[in-house]
C-alpha cells in the first residue's frame, strides 16, 4: 500500500514517537490528558491532517493518516492515538468536503500546524450509535447574510473535548423531519454560551481527554453551516466508512504490538522446567493469533487501497472495523492469560493493552450496528 515516501515518512513518525510521546505517556495516563503542546510539535513534524489537499497545508494522500495510526497504535499509545484520530481522520473530513471554501481557508491550515484542534460532537447521553435519537437543536435565527443558528443541548464521550478550538457539532434542525432533519454546524468553543463537562475517566485511553459538552443557546453564523441544511445524515454516511477503516486500522496495528511483546514474553518466561514458549499449547494459541493478524493485515490494507481509490463502500469498512475489533479483542485476552498475574498488573504493558482495546468495539458504532450494516448487503 505505501511507496517510498510513505516509508520514509513512517520513519519520521517513529522518531516523534520515541521522542515527543515516549517520554511524557506515563504522566498523560496519570493526568488523563495530553500537554496542549503536543499538537503543536506534531503539527511541525507534519503528522496532523496529511490527507488535506496541498493548497491548504497538506499531502492530499490519506495513506500519510493511516502510517500515523500504525507506529502510534504499534507503541502502545491508545490515548495519543485517539486524540489524533479524532481531529485528523475523522473532523477533518467534514471541513475537507462540506465547509465552504471560507472555512477551509480559516480552518483547515490551522488544523494541518496544530495551532487548532477539532472535535466532532455527536454522542449524546440519550444517543449513541442511534443518530436520530439526538436532541441537541439548532434554531434559525434571521435570513440571509445575517442569519444565525443558535444550538442549544448537550454532548457527551467527545474525543479532544478539552483541547479543542472548534467542533463540527451535529444538531437536529428540523425535528419533525427525522434523519433528514439534521445539519452539521462548526462551533468555534470560545463561543458565548458554550462550555466544557468534566474530563471523563475511562476504563483504558487514559491520555485521551474524552468530555461532556454543552451549548446554551450558542450563536453561530449560518456560514457556519457544513454542506446543505438538513444534509448531516447524508455526509455522516459518506464520511463514517472512513471513521471505521481507521479504527482497524488502530486495532489491527495495537493487536500485533500485544502479540509481539507476548511472543518476548513466553520465550523468557519459565514454567515446569522450560520456556512458556515451548509448550505445544503456547505455541499453537500463538500460531492461531498470528494467523488471525496475518489477515487481519491483509483486508485492512486491501480495505485502505479502496479508500484511496474512492470505492471503499460502507459495509467493506464496516466489515473491516466489526472483524479487526473482534479479533483485537481475542489476541489481547489471550495475550493476557500467558502473563498470567502479571498481565493484570497495570504496570505490564499488555494490562494496558488490553483494557485500551474494549473501546475499539464500542465507538464509531457499535459492532451491532456494524452487523446491521453489514446484514443490508446480502
Amino acid at each position: 500500500m505505501y511507496d517510498d515516501d510513505q516509508r520514509l515518512f513512517r520513519q519520521s513518525v517513529r522518531r516523534f514517537v520515541a521522542h515527543e510521546i515516549a517520554p511524557h505517556f506515563e504522566r498523560w495516563e496519570a493526568e488523563g490528558i495530553v500537554d496542549r503542546d503536543l499538537w503543536r510539535r506534531a503539527g511541525s513534524s507534519g503528522i496532523l491532517c496529511a490527507q488535506v489537499p496541498e493548497e491548504y497545508g497538506g499531502t492530499g494522500d490519506f495513506r500519510y493518516n493511516a502510517v500515523v495510526i500504525e507506529e502510534c497504535s504499534y507503541a502502545g499509545f491508545a490515548g495519543p492515538t485517539g486524540n489524533f484520530t479524532a481531529h485528523s481522520d475523522v473532523s477533518c473530513g467534514y471541513l475537507i468536503d462540506y465547509g465552504s471554501e471560507e472555512i477551509r481557508k480559516t480552518w483547515l491550515p490551522r488544523m494541518v500546524s496544530g495551532e487548532a484542534v477539532c472535535a466532532i460532537a455527536m454522542s449524546e447521553p440519550a444517543a449513541g450509535s442511534d443518530l436520530q435519537g439526538l436532541q441537541t437543536r439548532a434554531v434559525r435565527d434571521g435570513s440571509g447574510s445575517d442569519a444565525d443558528y443558535v444550538i442549544s443541548g448537550q454532548k457527551t464521550f467527545i474525543s479532544n473535548g478539552q483541547h479543542c478550538d472548534i467542533a463540527v457539532v451535529v444538531a437536529k434542525t428540523d425535528p419533525g423531519a427525522g434523519s433528514r432533519g439534521m445539519s452539521l454546524l462548526l462551533v468555534e468553543t470560545d463561543r458565548p454560551g458554550f462550555s466544557r463537562g468534566r474530563n471523563l475517566e475511562k476504563l483504558g485511553h487514559h491520555s485521551a481527554d474524552t468530555s461532556e459538552m454543552f451549548f446554551d443557546n450558542v450563536r453561530v453564523p449560518a456560514a457556519n453551516l457544513l454542506g446543505r441544511e438538513g444534509g448531516a445524515m447524508a455526509a455522516m454516511m459518506s464520511e463514517l466508512p472512513q471513521e471505521r477503516l481507521i479504527i482497524a486500522v488502530a486495532s489491527i496495528a495495537a493487536a500485533q504490538r500485544a502479540f509481539d511483546i507476548t511472543v518476548a514474553y513466553v520465550s523468557q518466561r519459565r514454567a515446569f522446567a522450560s520456556a512458556i514458549g515451548e509448550m505445544q499449547n503456547t505455541r499453537f494459541k500463538l500460531a492461531d493469533l498470528k494467523a488471525e493478524l496475518s489477515v487481519g493485515w491483509a483486508f485492512v490494507d486491501q480495505c485502505l487501497g479502496e479508500l484511496v481509490q474512492g470505492q471503499l463502500t460502507t459495509d467493506r469498512a464496516s466489515m473491516a472495523k466489526l472483524w479487526v475489533t473482534e479479533m483485537h479483542g481475542r489476541v489481547v485476552d489471550q495475550c493476557v492469560q500467558f502473563f498470567g498475574g502479571y498481565g493484570f498488573m497495570r504496570e505490564y504493558e499488555i494490562c494496558r493493552l488490553y483494557a485500551d482495546a474494549r473501546v475499539q468495539r464500542i465507538y464509531g458504532g457499535t459492532n451491532e450496528i456494524m452487523r446491521e450494516i453489514i446484514s443490508r448487503s446480502f
